[in-house]
């Protein structure tokens, strides 16, 4: 079926609508060299509508049922458009267009809307090699990409650590990420039988997979190293992303192969005496110090403005006594991660990154670099 630039029919749901409209908006941009990409395309073709948006990072692709009389495409000011299907009441929409008017009614509503040549609109990308075509459990990965966007840099002159790395290796899947001071790793503890070329996956795209509602079990993920594309699925819907150039730092040099000293405390008490720590801290360069002793972990602050403050917690400990500092809002990021009742640390010494894990799984590993003090 030919879809007709500028011109369509079609009648759809008010509900539907808004949400699949509400989710590619945050997709759009609104670079003033091309306006184009603060509307959102509007594809109607057999029984649906197709809501596409861009900001030529990311792009998204979201399907939406429809009765098409008029097949065709437009595109209509993302934000505009959004408010105004927000404020409709719910049941049927007629949407119709002619040249570049958008026309929106409902009972005693109408509305005309300034739209843009679709043909003005950038391509999105639709991967489909099925050679590079993968598909993994959606509880599974968006639990993983938990464990791992927050140890993600927001330092754009070290593109690489901006992303996630997804790479395999002997035992499956696995998702690293770090900013130079932390890392996260996250095994998927899924095996595939074809090979999986290492993606860097830029955190921004990551971050709406985690937010898009899906009714769908299965995440699918499809690759172009060529053309450095990576595009996900989600039910019908489908999300693009470019990949990051370069390569990947060598974590496996800073993680430390031996520790003098073992801690497990409970998750919930540490997380409080992480806290109250905080209080002074912040006046301190957001440096804590933990103390480990004989049977105890002691979270240390000091500020020459505030005061001071250690509170001492139950611990399990084996090895040596250590005393190790570091940044208090690395230490909450990853307590908020896990889901176990206790947390396990281990040391090697003051100078050396400290390792964090969850009893509970074992497919996640944490490493924090310390603060020299």
């Amino acid at each position: 079926m030919i879809l007709l630039l500028n011109r369509m029919k079609l009648q759809v749901l008010q509900e539907n609508l808004i949400s699949a409209v509400s989710i590619a908006t945050r997709f759009t941009s609104s670079k003033a060299q091309l306006p184009v990409l603060a509307n959102l395309l509007l594809a109607a073709d057999r029984n649906r509508l197709t809501i596409s948006a861009t900001n030529l990072e990311i792009a998204i692709t979201i399907p939406v049922g429809a009765k098409v009389d008029t097949p065709g495409k437009i595109t209509v000011p993302a934000r505009v458009f959004q408010e105004l299907i927000a404020n409709l009441r719910k049941g049927t929409l007629q949407i119709s267009s002619e040249k570049e008017i958008v026309e929106i009614t409902q009972e005693v509503f109408k509305s005309k809307i300034s739209a843009m040549n679709a043909s003005d609109f950038p391509p999105i990308a639709q991967n489909r090699d099925s050679k590079n075509s993968f598909v993994f459990s959606k509880e599974l990965l968006l639990d993983a990409l938990s464990s791992v966007l927050f140890s993600t840099s927001f330092d754009e002159t070290r593109p690489v650590l901006t992303g996630v790395l997804f790479a395999q290796a002997k035992e499956g899947l696995y998702l690293v990420s770090t900013d130079g001071f932390r890392l996260s790793k996250r095994s998927l503890g899924q095996n595939v039988e074809k090979e999986f070329a290492p993606l860097i996956v830029p955190r921004g795209v990551l971050g709406e997979i985690v937010r898009i509602p899906s009714d769908s079990s299965d995440v699918s993920l499809e690759y172009d190293k060529k053309e450095k594309q990576v595009v996900f699925g989600l039910g019908g819907t489908r999300v693009s992303s470019r990949l990051i150039e370069g390569d990947y730092p060598d974590f496996e040099k800073i993680i430390p192969k031996k520790q003098i000293s073992l801690a497990s405390v409970n998750k919930d008490d540490f997380i409080k005496a992480v806290k109250l720590a905080a209080v002074f801290a912040r006046d301190a360069a957001n440096v804590v110090s933990l103390k480990v002793k004989k049977n105890s972990l002691a979270v240390y602050s000091e500020s020459q403005k505030s005061g001071v403050q250690e509170n001492s917690i139950d611990s399990r400990v084996e090895g040596e006594s250590v005393d190790i500092s570091f940044n208090f809002h690395f230490l909450e990021d990853f307590l908020n991660s896990i889901k176990g009742e206790s947390v396990v640390m281990e040391f090697n010494g003051s100078e050396s990154a400290g390792v964090f894990k969850d009893p509970q799984d074992e497919s996640f590993f944490h490493l924090i670099m310390p603060v020299r003090v």
